[in-house]
């Protein structure tokens, strides 16, 4: 938040997308306390890699998830933390702080926003669903826009919270699914064991539960398939 809205330091890093100096600092300050407090622990994330892949124990940390949403002056970004022991995700946490909004779950122990336990909607018709994406773009981009719109014309409502939000918004039953075409494994592994400790499902457009990035559908679980079929459908 010392940054956000003040014009912070921004380079592009070699894929052209944008890096701002206060995604490098929360990552290295995590990094920090991670290395301090478990010092046999690995870390991937975002702006530094993986330094330690062979740890069972490894943090899987996106500093600033919605870089760019950031960089406008948007409040809707967050920084995402996954703890994964031995290959299974324990831990997952997306803290907005422009939002005043935290997400956390325990594998196992539900997902919760504060003392509030979460659920995923009950909602089982395509046509009464409301539906997240990051942008149309992206799905033209990976040659989905057929199957984008197929969904799109299916469902009752769509919105393009991108990034976190989507994923929290059907953590907490306010949509049916979230759904994008561009992901790393720290943009998925906190949304993805929040979403499952929410009574929902993750996976990527193939159907196959994964975090390792890519694309990936999250929904309530009861309309899964059925968005599936409508985007590798058409």
């Amino acid at each position: 938040m010392r940054y956000f809205r003040r014009q912070p330091r921004v380079d592009r890093k070699p894929d052209r997308s944008f890096v701002t100096q206060a995604d490098t600092a929360i990552e290295l300050e995590l990094r920090e306390r991670i290395t301090t407090k478990y010092p046999a622990h690995g870390v991937l994330a975002e702006e530094f890699g993986d330094r330690a892949s062979n740890q069972e124990a490894r943090w899987i940390i996106d500093p600033i998830d919605a870089t760019h949403s950031y960089m406008r002056g948007v409040p809707a970004f967050a920084t995402l933390i996954a703890l994964e022991r031995a290959g299974v995700l324990e831990v997952g946490v997306m803290s907005a702080p422009a939002m005043h909004e935290r997400w956390h779950a325990i594998r196992g122990g539900g997902a919760w926003s504060g003392k509030r336990r979460l659920h995923v909607s009950k909602i089982e018709q395509l046509k009464d669903a409301q539906v997240f994406y990051a942008s149309r773009s992206a799905f033209t981009a990976a040659g989905k826009e057929r199957g984008f719109d197929a969904v799109i014309r299916a469902t009752w409502r769509d919105r393009g919270f991108g990034d976190f939000w989507g994923y929290a918004l059907v953590t907490e039953g306010a949509g049916e699914a979230m759904f994008e075409p561009e992901l790393y494994s720290w943009d998925l592994a906190a949304p993805l064991i929040l979403v499952e400790e929410a009574g929902g499902r993750l996976t990527d457009f193939k159907g196959e539960r994964t975090y390792a990035g890519g694309n990936a559908l999250a929904s309530n679980g009861l309309l899964h398939d059925a968005i599936l079929e409508k985007l590798n459908g058409a």
